[in-house]
């Protein structure tokens, strides 16, 4: 597997072609050492011969890399690049991410020598992880998976997570959400690159949404680790149980033998927030589940997550979504929808 452009093919001869390098390491996402080469690929035919287009390749500080699935990659050396393109890898919730980044030494100097030569760095998903061991996140706003938001902020505490945003940009250093976000990111390249007509069109042709602002419809709070969250468990259980129901701290605290002061900083101390956001977002998550799979009205899945106010809701909603509850229904309904039965 190669991507390596070059030499006087369609929108890669002239001075201006964009050089684009890509990052290929042990067990990185194949599919994200080339979504972004393709898709810029594309871009040079939507724009034309005359147009001024990318030089693609493909480096490594290692002559042979086996990226994921065992797939070998065709890599090229570091080379003076535009940008630097540091793709994502696997990292399931047992992994030991200290010991994987260790194993990638020669990859996290080759970002940081990028960088500081002035290269325009970039990472896909959790590779943002490399940046940050590379240290060029520190003081910077940044983003990655919703999934492993809480982590990379954990391990930088000087930089400004951003969980919601699909791409983040501070000085040099862009980050991505994951997997897909990609595009959205090789979008708004090619948008700068090759101007708006052409990412428009290349989005079309690829079939790829350009106008997505955020990741937060995809999150999913359920699948985040929780440890140690006992007392805030079972108080998330109760308000999950009862989302139609009005929000009553003091009847909340009763029912767990504690004053409402107390309920409040040990649900802080364990989750970081409050018991009504927990709530809030509850509704919201369940309120998005009836929006993909019924035909209840706005109104309707409003009173059924607590919500006598259908404007309360939809703001509440957007607020968490970044989608008001129509549009969400528009870009997220699943065909074939049935009528939910009443919720408890």
């Amino acid at each position: 597997m190669a991507a390596e452009g070059g030499g006087t093919g369609p929108g890669t001869g002239t001075a201006a072609a964009l050089r684009v390098g890509v990052l290929a390491y042990p067990g990185c996402f194949a599919s994200e050492v080339f979504g972004v080469p393709d898709l810029l690929t594309m871009a040079q035919h939507v724009a034309g011969p005359d147009a001024p287009g990318y030089r693609l390749s493909v480096v490594s500080p290692r002559r042979r890399v086996t990226a994921s699935g065992g797939a070998v990659l065709d890599v090229r050396p570091l080379r003076d690049v535009d940008v630097f393109v540091v793709p994502g890898f696997e990292l399931p919730p047992d992994a030991d991410l200290d010991a994987r980044l260790a194993r990638l030494a020669p990859e996290i100097a080759a970002i940081r020598a990028q960088a500081a030569a002035g290269t325009a760095v970039v990472s896909l998903c959790v590779g943002a992880f490399l940046l940050a061991a590379a240290g060029l996140l520190d003081g910077r706003r940044a983003t990655t998976s919703w999934l492993h938001a809480a982590e990379l902020a954990r391990r930088c505490p000087n930089t400004d997570v951003r969980p919601d945003r699909l791409v983040v940009t501070d000085t040099g250093v862009t980050t991505t959400a994951a997997f897909t976000a990609m595009y959205d990111f090789a979008l708004d390249l090619i948008r700068r690159h090759s101007g708006a007509r052409v990412a428009r069109t290349t989005a079309r042709v690829a079939l790829v949404d350009d106008a997505r602002t955020s990741q937060t419809p995809y999150a999913d709070p359920r699948l985040l680790p929780q440890p140690g969250r006992e007392f805030s468990g079972q108080v998330m259980r109760r308000l999950d149980q009862n989302l139609g129901e009005r929000y009553d701290l003091t009847a909340l605290a009763d029912a767990f033998q504690v004053s409402a002061r107390t309920l409040l900083r040990r649900f802080a101390d364990e989750t970081g927030r409050t018991p009504l956001a927990h709530l809030q977002a509850s509704r919201v998550r369940r309120a998005r589940h009836l929006l993909e799979n019924t035909d209840r009205t706005v109104a309707a899945i409003a009173a059924a997550v607590g919500y006598r106010d259908p404007g309360t809701f939809a703001a509440l909603f957007a607020r968490h979504t970044g989608h008001s509850p129509s549009a969400y229904r528009t870009a997220f309904a699943r065909r074939g929808r049935r009528q939910a039965p009443p919720t408890p």
